[in-house]
């Protein structure tokens, strides 16, 4: 017998139904994957997140395992072998936010012990539940987003505006907006 899910995640490719049943809406402290997913969500700013999904791995390799200290230390010829790397999305703008986001990550870290403390304070430590029947009444912006946006960008981040961060909190548990007829939405209540 299948398993209900979110109707977005159905009719797609093997890794995308993966992704919805395994990781999205996961709650996660690890600073590594909360920097894989600033790189993936900016990425995927006016792309559909199966673009991206389908290029994970190329990132993956390209941005050295989303090990935060190292990107932050790509020079111009980094960027530049990045820019022509088939494997990621070649926008110019989108890798150079990348690797400063990179930068701004260590210093967060270094102000808040580590970037998932700085990041879940915005939703006081605690999964936001959405009780969202239909896909349809799923916000794609929250008034925590909007205020983990403007610090961000406050901070020097770039491609953080309050959409992107919004699926940033999506897909890191920080907000579990599985429906409620998905079989992950009370896998997730917190």
């Amino acid at each position: 017998m299948s398993k209900t899910k979110c109707e977005w995640a159905l009719g797609h490719f093997e890794a995308y139904e993966q992704y919805h049943d395994e990781e999205w809406g996961v709650p996660t402290h690890d600073d590594q994957v909360h920097f894989e997913f600033l790189i993936l969500e900016s990425a995927q700013a006016g792309l559909s997140w199966s673009t991206v999904l389908k290029k994970r791995e190329g990132y993956r390799e390209a941005f050295a395992n989303f090990d935060v200290t190292k990107v932050a230390k790509f020079n111009e010829e980094d960027i530049q072998s990045l820019i022509s790397n088939p494997a990621i999305i070649r926008n110019q703008l989108k890798i150079r936010a990348a690797v400063n986001n990179a930068i701004q990550f260590l210093e967060v870290q270094k102000e808040f012990g580590s970037f998932s403390k700085y990041i879940w304070s915005f939703v006081k430590n605690e999964t936001i539940d959405g009780h969202w029947p239909t896909k349809d009444q799923v916000p794609a912006t929250s008034p925590e987003s909007d205020a983990l946006s403007k610090d961000l960008k406050k901070r020097g981040f770039k491609f953080v505006g309050s959409t992107i961060m919004y699926a940033h909190m999506q897909a890191t548990g920080l907000v579990n907006d599985h429906t409620t007829d998905c079989y992950r939405y009370k896998e997730l209540l917190s």
